[in-house]
Formats: C-alpha cells, structure tokens, sequence
C-alpha cells in the first residue's frame, strides 16, 4: 500500500480518513487532531492536490465531502480567492472533468463558483461602481469593463442612464463602447427603451445598436423609423438597418417581428441571454422609472417573448393569420411548460386559459398551429390545437378548394395513438361529404379506440439479447408490452409495423457517433418519428451525449450504470414529458365513449364519406362491454350497422341480458330489424318465438320481443304459435 503524507496539509477526520483508506491509500494525519475536521480550505486544496497527483478516488472523497458542506456560491467564491494559488483553480477543474468519476464533482464546483462570480458581477451596486470606474484609471477602467460585459444584460439599465448623461459625455462615451462589446445582450434592453424614450435619446440608442452587428434589432428599429416623427431620430434608424442589412431589402416591421417571434419560439441560441440558467430576463420601459428587468422561468421566457413580438405584429397588420397563429401557439406551449404553481410575470390573471383564445381564433389558425406542431414533433401542442379544430372545424374550413396543405389529414398518420385518436375525432365531427386523402382510416381508428387503448409498446435495441432481456425486464414493470429482440431498426421492421404505436425506444450501448446514426433513423422512419428515445450509454460517454441532446425534449440520456427504478424513472419521466404520459385507465374509457358517440352521430347523419360498417366487428366486440351506459350506445350504433353481424350480435346480446337491460337491447335490435329486414340465424327467431309464446316471461320482455318479431317480418305459421299462446320448441 503506498503511504502518503500530507504533513503540512489538513487534519481530517474519521469519516473522510476512512473514505480515502477504502481508496487504496494510507494518509499520516497528526494525532493531536484525529477528531477535528478539515477547513473548507484545506478541503479544496487537497481536492486540488489529489487530482493533480492522479489520486481519483482520494479526490473524490474530499471534493464529496467539500460540496456536502453545502456552501454558498458567493462563500464558494471566496474560498477559491483566498486558496493558495487561485489561478490553479480553473486547471484542477478542468482536469477533473475529463474524469468520469470527478466529472459530476467538479461540474458541482464550477456550478457553484460561477453562480457566485455572476450574483457579484450582477449585484446594483457593484454595477454602479464599476460604472462609475469607466472614466478612472486606465488598470481600474479595464477591470470595470470586464465585470460590466460579465454581468451583461444587468448592467444595460445603469449603462444606459449612463450613455444617456448629457452632463457627462466621458462617461456617455465609456458607457457606449461598454454596451457595443457587450453584444447581444445589449439588444432587447437597449430596443425596448428605445421604443420608450424622448426623440433625441432614441437617436442616440439607434446609433449604438448599428454599431452591435447582430440583426435582432432590425424589428424595433423598422418600426421607430416608420411611426417617429423626428426627422433625427428617422435618419439614425436608417442609418442602422444600412449598418445591419448592408443592400439587403428589409422587410416590413411587422414581418420583422413575426421573424423575430418565430426565432424566440424556436428557443435560437441568438435570442438566449443564459442558455444553462433558470430565469431569463423580460424588459419594459416605463417614463418614470426608466428600463425595468422583470426575472422570468427560462421554460416560459421564449414563449413570453414570442407572444409579445407577435401581438405588436398584428398591431401593425392585423390581418396577418400567421401572427394570430403564432401567438396562439406560444400560448399553448406557454401552458404547457408552466411550472404548476408558477406564477408567470408576462401573462397576468386577467388572461384566460389558452384554449379560449384558440377556439376564438378560428379552424384556420388552429390549423396553422397544428401544421407548426406536427412540423416540429411537438406532441403536446398537436393535441391542444387538434381539440381546438373539433370545437370549430366544419368541412369546408378543414378541406376547402383554397386550402394549400390539410394538416389534419397529415396528423391521421402521426405516430402518437392519442394524436390519432384524437384527429379521427375532429374529423369525424367534421361530417365531411367528400372524400380526402385518409379518410379511410378515421372509422378503423375510431374503432381501435374501444379496444385496450392504454396499452403501451416499447422498442428495444440493444447490442445483444443479454442486454435486451435485461432492460426488457425493467421495462415491462413500467407496464410496456416490449417488442421483440433487435438490434437495428431493420431488426424490428414487422413488429413496429404491427403495433398501435411505439410509446418508448430504448436504445442501449452506443457511442456518440452510432448514437447520432440511430436517432437520425428513428426520427426518420414514419412509425417512430414522435417516439421518446432513451439512451443508455458508457458513464464515460454519458455527460458528452447528455449536453449535446440536453435542448431536446424527446431524447434522455442516461448511464448504463443506473440501477433498476432509476432507469424505469427516467423512461417513466421522458414519456411524460414528450407524449403527455401513457394512456390511463379513465382517458381509454373516455376514447371509448367519445369514439362511440362520434360513430353515432355519423349513422345518423347518414356519411357516405365515413363507413361505420368497417367498425362492426370492434362493435360487436365491445359489446360485451359491462352493463351501462357504453354498452348501450354500443348497442345503439349496431343498430344502425346494415351488416347482418350486427343485427345478429344485438339479439344474442338481448338474450343472454334480464331485466331492463334485454328490454332496451331489444329495442335496438327491433329498429335494426326495422331498418334492414331479417338478418338472424334461425336459431335466434326460434328461441325468439319460444320467448314471445313463453306465459312465464314478464309482460315488458314479451312485449318487447314481441315487438321484435313483428320487425323481422315472419311467415304466419312461424307466428302462429305466438299468436294462440302455445310454447314452440327451439330448433
């Protein structure tokens, strides 16, 4: 065993001695101070030493006991400036990231270190003083510009009063410079007061934002050369979009800024202040107390923001659907992402949910917002703007002559059951009279919704059957149905053909590039296309892949050393989050009977574009359905079913009932009878007959048989035993 002194290093006590011995290292610690524990300082320093020297697991154990201590980020921030050497911080940590076993630890460091270096950098009053620096000495004027460009976009209020003091134009001068290399993060603050402020102080800000070469401005500036009346403030404008476009035409300001819009619902790197943060920042101006931050949840920020630019879009073209439609949108996504419990500064209590404001819309939008849903995979707001189609879709507005593309027609094919579901349903309420692309695949899939719609199917690809079977097992608990072995799409072309629709993929032991490869053919074949993907990969690998696929919503990915209900969690979680979750007991029932009713209404509307006959065996199966209200609008759609199973089914279903319930089945099968002659088996009129002739049968069966009889239009000789009160026997 190698013996390590650390001499001059801390005390440490029990537990961590014990820690590093169950490394594979002796440590000589001074007797006198066995029971006192290491400082924090000390703590770093031989977490720094250890990882320096390639003593992996020792380091471990003191950068594990450092981060349980729990510091406070601008605590963690000291620490590290007062350490012995400071500048060797940043090489420890990057040292120990390459190491999968200290990577989580010293990401925990960083984490806090940076948290603490931002909340200084971002402090008002830090700020101030470093602004106030801008026109000192030259070593205390770099320094100021660093912090102020680090703090970024919390330092644009203070930079901004500053470019705007008449009284002092060093300053004015330090501060414009200080905003141009702050870059983007100048932008949305520096655009939003300039909509607000007095026509010379507008020209001075649209003269800093030509010189910040990043097009995002273009909107607001457009819009204050069209509506300004100063000819000053009109000229530098101009001047800016030159700067910005160069020879390029510029769209008109309301195109702008549905342009822009639609950059902030795509969640683009360039609209994104601080990608790896909980809260973005949403600005306004007000006359009095000048340009406000407002802290908004990162999840909502781009939706808030894509919700704001769009409305002033409509404000100054209110015809533009595709504005409404993007609003529209941002608002479904803006409730789907919300935190419960959130409450969202950018849209007050005075608002209503978002689904009133779709309805309100019209089919037209809710279709556009379906076609950006079902562009992008966007499982949930698919489903939102498809419940907004059946409140207010007719015909004509869901195929109409002038309707480039049928976006409901396209989600019949998207491989998410509810979506399909769901889709046949507003199509169904459509009542269509003519015919469309897909058309053929409402009622089958109408019918599928009586079935075991809470069913679930995984995939599972993996390196060998080993592997398999031992994911298999963990997923089949999660309530899966698994499908069979295969190790490549290709493997598993037949069964993911055959199944309702894949709920999960797993895929198991790729490196980065075959990875890539496999989510490209997942996202690629049309089955799988909206499927949730799981992969689990080497520790190694895991926090590479996990950053790179960290923005996408339908992709988790987890270490293969994840124990049993932890790998079930995170399947569990990413279904969850990318399809809404499985489909529960409750909601299948309620499939089943809103798919009922639909089929009810098409019988009787009389479609000729939607066959319910294509759904008489799946009736007739459901059939069988417990006593209730389902069993008799089952009971009620065969009824209007010409196909003589139908009629056959009611009867059989009729006798083997009692009570109220053979009276109401008869009732159906009667106006069955009425509407399509005799299609019965003759063992059914016989026991018919014996049950009408029977004097034991009580008065409301007998009538109702009765009744049913005289429907089916008999022979005399047949109904002779009826009519003189004699048994017939069955045949």
């Amino acid at each position: 065993m190698t013996h390590i002194s650390v001499g001059r290093r801390s005390a440490w006590n029990k537990g961590l001695v014990a820690a590093v011995l169950a490394a594979g290292l002796a440590v000589a610690a001074p007797a006198q101070a066995q029971d006192a524990g290491p400082t924090n300082q000390a703590l770093l320093e031989d977490f720094s030493h250890f990882v320096r020297i390639d003593r992996h697991d020792a380091a471990a154990a003191l950068g594990q006991e450092l981060i349980r201590r729990g510091l406070k980020p601008a605590d963690f921030v000291r620490l590290v400036e007062t350490s012995r050497d400071p500048m060797r911080f940043n090489d420890t940590m990057a040292r120990a990231m390459r190491v999968p076993a200290l990577e989580p630890i010293a990401a925990s460091m960083l984490k806090a270190f940076e948290a603490g270096m931002l909340a200084a950098a971002r402090d008002p009053e830090q700020i101030r003083k470093n602004v106030a620096a801008l026109t000192g000495t030259l070593r205390g004027k770099l320094d100021a510009r660093a912090r102020l460009i680090y703090a970024g976009e919390y330092a644009t209020p203070q930079l901004l009063e500053a470019l705007l003091d008449k009284n002092n134009p060093a300053l004015a001068a330090e501060a414009q410079r200080v905003l141009i290399d702050m870059g983007r993060q100048a932008i949305a603050p520096l655009c939003t007061a300039m909509m607000g402020l007095g026509a010379t102080e507008q020209e001075t800000v649209a003269n800093v934002l030509g010189l910040i070469p990043y097009r995002t401005s273009l909107p607001y500036l457009a819009d204050l050369a069209a509506s300004s009346g100063s000819a000053g403030a009109k000229a530098a404008c101009a001047r800016a979009i030159e700067r910005l476009a160069g020879t390029a035409s510029v769209d008109a300001p309301a195109i702008l800024y549905y342009q822009l819009a639609d950059a902030y619902y795509a969640h683009k790197s360039e609209v994104t202040s601080f990608p790896r943060e909980d809260f973005q920042l949403l600005w306004s101006h007000q006359p009095k107390t000048g340009l406000v931050m407002q802290a908004i949840a990162t999840p909502v920020f781009h939706e808030a923001m894509a919700m704001r630019l769009s409305r002033r879009a409509l404000e100054l073209l209110p015809g533009s659907r595709d504005a409404l439609a993007l609003w529209v949108a941002s608002n479904f996504r803006r409730e789907i992402d919300t935190t419960p419990g959130y409450d969202n500064p950018a849209y007050g209590p005075d608002m209503r949910e978002a689904m009133y404001y779709a309805v309100a819309a019209g089919p037209a939008v809710s279709q556009e917002v379906l076609a950006r849903g079902l562009d992008t995979r966007d499982t949930p707001l698919v489903r939102r703007a498809l419940a907004a189609v059946e409140q207010t879709a007719g015909a004509s507005s869901l195929f109409g002559a002038d309707a480039a593309r049928r976006p409901v027609g396209e989600a019949l094919l998207y491989p998410n059951r509810r979506v399909q579901i769901e889709t046949s349903l507003a199509l169904a309420a459509s009542q269509a009279r003519e015919a469309f692309p897909g058309s053929d695949r409402v009622v089958p899939t109408l019918a599928s919704a009586l079935g075991n719609a809470a069913q679930r199917f995984a995939l599972i690809m993996a390196r060998n059957n080993e592997e398999y079977q031992s994911y298999r097992g963990v997923i089949e608990k999660g309530g899966f149905t698994v499908l069979p072995f295969g190790a490549t799409l290709g493997d598993v072309a037949i069964p993911v053909s055959e199944a309702p629709a894949v709920d999960l993929v797993m895929v198991t032991g790729l490196d980065a590039e075959r990875l890539g490869a496999t989510i490209d053919s997942v996202r690629g074949h049309a089955k799988l296309a909206a499927s949730p993907v799981l992969a689990m990969v080497g520790l190694d690998a895991a926090p590479v892949l996990q950053r790179r696929y960290e923005g996408e919503g339908w992709i988790a990915v987890r270490p293969m050393a994840l124990d049993q209900a932890m790998t079930l969690r995170a399947a569990e979680s990413l279904v969850e989050r990318a399809s809404g979750g499985p489909i529960t007991e409750g909601e299948a029932a309620d499939y089943a009977r809103r798919a009922l009713a639909a089929m009810r209404d098409l019988v009787l509307s009389g479609s000729t574009v939607f066959s319910v006959n294509e759904a008489a065996g799946a009736l007739v199966a459901a059939l069988g359905s417990p006593k209730g209200e389902t069993r008799m609008l089952v009971a009620e759609v065969l009824s209007y079913l010409s196909e003589a199973r139908a009629q056959v089914a009611l009867v059989d279903a009729g006798l083997s009932a009692s009570g109220a319930e053979r009276v109401a089945i008869m009732g159906k099968a009667t106006a069955s009878a009425r509407r399509f002659g005799n299609n019965l088996e003759a063992r059914q009129v016989s026991r018919l007959l014996a049950l009408a002739a029977d004097p034991a049968t009580p008065s409301e069966d007998a009538t109702a048989t009765a009744a049913l009889v005289g429907a089916l239009n008999l022979n005399n000789a047949d109904l002779l035993p009826v009519i003189s009160g004699q048994r017939r026997a069955a045949r």
